[in-house]
């Protein structure tokens, strides 16, 4: 994609979207970084359902661990691979109690070596808790990246870097969170809404799909 295609593109979601947040619920930092752990392979709306109880009770790694890995999994059991997402959190609770005062460090050297932290969860963290210009790959940025052109790569690194490398600077610190967006309502895994979109006609993805049809075989609508 052209630098000036890019600015457009970024430039029209923006104007959309002046400021998009992430759908995850948390209070604090502590708990944005539970919610990213617990979301991985799992959608933002089943997470939140899972963690508004538990944050009533937890709001610090102290309390998580006064809570206890048992505890913890009944209020995640709704949540894919909750079993080992409990273990993670508990461990990197206790790491931050023990090592950083209870505290979530501000590095992503630091956020990576925690259990069950990637660099993908310490993107967020250091983006939506720090104001960090970072730029967090998930599925749905992964696949807005290289159907549309706007970042092909085939790894999420390297998306990430094509990312980091090309996008405008206006629109640096909320990028990811526009094409997540964009990724889970508009450019859907199965069938993008192309008819709907607001950068269309820059996307290189073809052909463009077209709005299902109200109408069944026999020619009445669908009720």
């Amino acid at each position: 994609m052209k630098k000036a295609d890019i600015f457009e593109f970024y430039r029209r979601l923006a104007e959309a979207n002046p400021s998009p947040e992430t759908e995850l619920e948390s209070g604090d930092i502590y708990q944005l970084l539970v919610a990213v752990v617990l979301s991985a392979q799992a959608t933002d709306a089943g997470v939140n359902k899972a963690t508004r109880a538990l944050f009533e009770r937890v709001r610090d790694p102290k309390a998580m661990l006064d809570l206890g890995e048992d505890e913890l999994k009944r209020h995640i059991k709704t949540i894919g691979l909750f079993n080992t997402k409990a273990r993670n959190v508990i461990a990197l609770s206790r790491i931050l109690v023990e090592k950083y005062d209870g505290e979530v460090p501000a590095d992503r050297d630091a956020l990576e070596s925690l259990p069950g932290v990637g660099r993908k969860t310490a993107n967020v963290v250091l983006n939506v808790a720090l104001g960090q210009e970072t730029f967090a790959v998930d599925t749905h940025v992964f696949r807005v990246g290289n159907r549309t052109g706007l970042a092909r790569g085939k790894t999420p690194l390297a998306v990430e870097t094509i990312l980091e490398r090309q996008t405008p600077a206006p629109f640096r610190l909320h990028a990811h969170h526009w094409l997540i967006l964009h990724g889970r309502y508009t450019c859907k895994a199965r069938l993008p809404e192309c008819w709907r979109c607001i950068v269309v006609d820059l996307c290189a993805f073809r052909p463009k799909s077209s709005p299902p049809s109200n109408k069944t075989s026999g020619g009445e609508a669908h009720a």
